[in-house]
């Protein structure tokens, strides 16, 4: 009735043009105004079309990614949060990977993929950028108009372009909030491949600038951005710092065991070097099932497991654990009571290629290093399986912090971090972790940590005792006190 009503109303509009375009003539004036009259009436009822609301629009909520869903774990967190708090999510956002098995297990959650769009590969590379924006606004703006009228929209920033002009002006023709989770900022890790002073740089930061300020609510990872935002832009945020869900935790032997058993399927590094079957059936470099009760142990003078996760990108130099590697290698020759190595380096990403090249030009005997893609729900088993984790994460706008590290210390693994400026919100050196400058201090903290491995004494051994005993608060429960009060406010 409602759509048969908005018919009626714009041929009787018509109408009245044809009349007015016969008066013309004689009365300019008379359909000039008739004009603003049908214009004005066509935006109105194109509005209430726009902001109709029903029963179910206060408990729906959009979740923005312009970027990989499987690879935003922080945007799959607020999901789940949302389903758990009785929301129905739309997700919107590329599926290059598959997102977290109960992200798509939930019936309250609905993915809708959207096209990862290069742009006119012809001509001057800023024709390609500049296309890319346009069909990428086109493609956003659609999409965000045709579902459903929604309470809020929580867009990631970066990356904002053009996802932030857009978002604000669907949330403004809709009548939904708008709210932005800051990760960091997009016009800093464009510096990293243009240069501070490039055009596009400056562009990028005016234009975040501009619109960070039209969101309602506004999200950030740490209080050192928190304050940069407040002081440079008038951005006022609420901090939420990146907590680690359940799933990560320290991994049971048995289940140690059969992630490595799958992994030696594809990965040599995991398979076991040599035999020994009077004692196991199956065995992997790690683990061990002995035949007479089927239980499963780490085996004696086993490699230590060292685990670094990136997106392979250029605020990520892997060039420095590698080197750190190759030092660690020389330390043998002087030293009989480190263990042999396996690095297991996780991730997707532009610069993956680059350093798989890298890797392969090394001669390495007691270091092996595999660059393996895991599943959602083999990561935090890994993790929680590994006996010392690096990160090499550097932030652009040294103002975010690595979220690697969080999912980390949820599963109680120590961490060498490299160092900048706001680390120290998460990483206490000497207490959960040290920090790191270089190659060769980091080359140094390996050896130290790893002396006399698998012992359970040493810095190493208390760094997790100290991660197990401040436990602290679990992703739901800081979502629950910081964001459900943004969203049920009137």
């Amino acid at each position: 009735m409602a759509d048969a009503a908005t018919a009626l109303a714009i041929l009787s509009l018509l109408g009245f043009v044809l009349a007015g375009l016969y008066i013309t003539s004689l009365y300019a004036l008379f359909t000039l105004v008739l004009l603003i009259i049908v214009i004005g009436t066509l935006v109105t009822l194109l509005l209430r079309k726009l902001r109709r609301s029903d029963a179910l629009c206060e408990r729906r909520v959009c979740v923005l990614v312009l970027g990989d869903i499987a690879r935003s774990p922080r945007m799959q967190y607020h999901t789940l949060s949302l389903s758990k708090q009785g929301y129905y999510v739309t997700c919107v956002g590329y599926i290059g990977s598959k997102p977290h098995p109960d992200v798509v297990g939930d019936e309250k959650i609905r993915i809708i993929p959207i096209a990862e769009i290069q742009g006119f590969r012809v001509g001057p590379r800023v024709v390609t950028y500049v296309t890319k924006v346009i069909l990428q606004s086109l493609q956003l703006l659609l999409v965000l108009l045709n579902m459903d009228k929604q309470s809020h929209i929580l867009m990631q920033n970066p990356p904002g372009l053009p996802s932030m002009a857009v978002t604000w002006l669907v949330c403004a023709l809709r009548g939904s909030t708008f709210i932005i989770d800051w990760h960091n900022y997009g016009y800093t890790i464009m510096a990293l491949s243009h240069g501070a002073n490039h055009p596009i740089v400056w562009l990028a930061q005016w234009y975040e600038r501009l619109f960070g300020r039209f969101s309602t609510h506004n999200l950030c990872v740490t209080n050192a951005m928190k304050d940069d935002l407040k002081n440079n832009w008038n951005i006022k945020a609420i901090t939420l710092y990146d907590r680690p869900p359940d799933i990560f935790k320290e991994t049971p032997v048995e289940l140690q065991h059969d992630l490595f058993k799958r992994l030696a399927e594809t990965y040599p590094e995991f398979q076991a070097c040599g035999e020994n079957t009077s004692k196991e059936t199956d065995r992997t470099v790690f683990t061990g099932r002995h035949s007479s009760d089927l239980s499963v142990t780490l085996t004696s003078g086993r490699p230590a497991l060292l685990i670094s996760s990136t997106s392979w990108t250029e605020d990520e130099d892997f060039s420095i654990l590698l080197e750190a590697l190759e030092e660690y290698e020389s330390f043998f020759t002087a030293e009989a009571s480190l263990p042999s190595l396996v690095c297991v380096i996780t991730g997707k990403g532009p610069l993956k290629d680059h350093y798989k090249k890298l890797i392969a030009t090394l001669t390495l005997e007691h270091v092996k290093i595999c660059t393996p893609w895991l599943e959602a729900e083999d990561y935090p088993v890994l993790l929680g399986s590994a006996d010392l984790g690096v990160c090499l994460h550097k932030s652009s706008s040294g103002l975010d912090l690595p979220m690697k590290v969080v999912d980390m210390f949820g599963c109680c693994l120590p961490v060498c971090a490299i160092q900048f400026n706001c680390l120290h919100e998460l990483v206490k050196h000497e207490e959960n972790g040290l920090i790191f400058k270089d190659s060769q201090e980091l080359a140094g903290q390996l050896k130290s940590l790893l002396q006399d491995f698998p012992h359970r004494q040493g810095q190493l051994a208390q760094f997790r005792r100290n991660l197990r005993t401040s436990g602290g608060q679990r992703w739901d429960q800081n979502w629950d006190q910081k964001v459900l009060p943004l969203l049920t406010e009137p």
